[in-house]
């Protein structure tokens, strides 16, 4: 690591670890059903938590108004203490999100006033604050789509904010590691080849995972490998909606199947990955981030189906999605180490 880049190479690491940090309590935020709890947003004002128990009744007779409440936690006998738990993990969630922003601005500032950053790093940070910023967006335009009329967000926004973060986190970690390792190296064409596919799988398969999440299709077909007792295709895709561009991506039986498949597909170019590696004299990098990729891939692969047949408990469901954020991780260094 080259002295000049390390305090850089520190603070793009440091980025990795609190989004995924902010992955974890999204995913928290989502499994407790906290997202809708706060039914507004400012940038200054909502930095803390209610203070007072009047504020706290006044927040919590804003949130009555709103179509979770009730068409939902009304008949729930739904108490101040209940929503002070939901807005909490909602409260948490938006603050780790406000800590990122000050986290990549201020050194960003300090590095371009230092001239630590060279014109290539420069254009990639820059990048980057783009696409935090638009990742905040994303969130708000989330979120409200849940505050109209239907009591829950839009499976479509859920996913594609779950997924932008990733891509988020993939792309800093890549920035990272072009400091981490400056020099490069012949790339390996045909492993090159089938990691970008395995990523864009990979990709895919936490898209249909935000789409399993924002239907709560994880409810259903709690069985494995088959859907049901002699069914590898369930009948409800087909009866679930009307065309097949619906069934696979708002049916709750249709987007379960396709994310059940993908999952084979996300492992089979992994072993592909692993199985051609052999043919090339790889240095101790390269084995290790294949070697992981190997090791996580079924990890997260036992997970799911765990996570399935037991119906989506809280700790199942968020460390599939902590291992779904460890497999992306290695994979971008597997990528980058056998494309640079």
């Amino acid at each position: 690591m080259k002295n000049k880049n390390k305090s850089v190479i520190i603070w793009l690491l440091s980025g990795c670890l609190l989004l995924f940090i902010m992955v974890v309590v999204g995913g928290i935020t989502r499994l407790t059903n906290s997202g809708l709890s706060m039914t507004d947003w400012h940038l200054v004002t909502d930095t803390f938590p209610p203070l007072s128990e009047a504020k706290w009744q006044d927040t919590f007779e804003q949130y009555k108004k709103f179509p979770e409440y009730q068409k939902i936690n009304v008949h729930n006998d739904f108490q101040l203490d209940d929503y002070k738990f939901i807005y909490f993990w909602e409260w948490f969630h938006r603050f780790i999100g406000r800590i990122i922003g000050l986290a990549f601005i201020i050194p960003f500032v300090y590095f371009l006033i230092k001239k630590r950053l060279s014109s290539e790093t420069l254009k990639k940070c820059i990048i980057l604050l783009t696409m935090g910023a638009f990742q905040g967006f994303l969130g708000w335009f989330m979120v409200r789509s849940g505050l109209i009329d239907n009591p829950d967000v839009s499976h479509f926004r859920l996913s594609l904010h779950l997924t932008f973060a990733f891509i988020t986190f993939a792309y800093t970690l890549w920035v990272a590691l072009d400091l981490i390792y400056p020099e490069r190296n012949n790339p390996i064409p045909p492993l090159r080849n089938i990691a970008r596919y395995a990523l864009v799988f990979l990709l895919i398969q936490i898209i249909y995972g935000g789409f399993v999440a924002g239907l709560n299709a994880g409810l259903i077909h709690n069985h494995w490998p088959l859907m049901s007792d002699g069914q590898f295709l369930h009948e409800s895709v087909i009866l679930e909606k009307d065309t097949w561009l619906q069934r696979l991506t708002e049916g709750k039986s249709g987007v379960q199947f396709v994310h059940r498949t993908l999952a084979y597909v996300v492992v089979g170019f992994i072993l592909l990955l692993a199985f051609k590696s052999h043919k090339f004299d790889l240095n101790k990098n390269q084995k290790s981030g294949i070697n992981a990729l190997v090791i996580i891939v079924f990890l997260q692969f036992g997970l799911g189906v765990f996570t399935l047949l037991y119906s989506v408990p809280l700790w199942l469901g968020l460390t599939h999605q902590v291992m779904a954020f460890l497999l992306v991780a290695t994979m971008t260094y597997t990528l980058h180490r056998i494309s640079k």
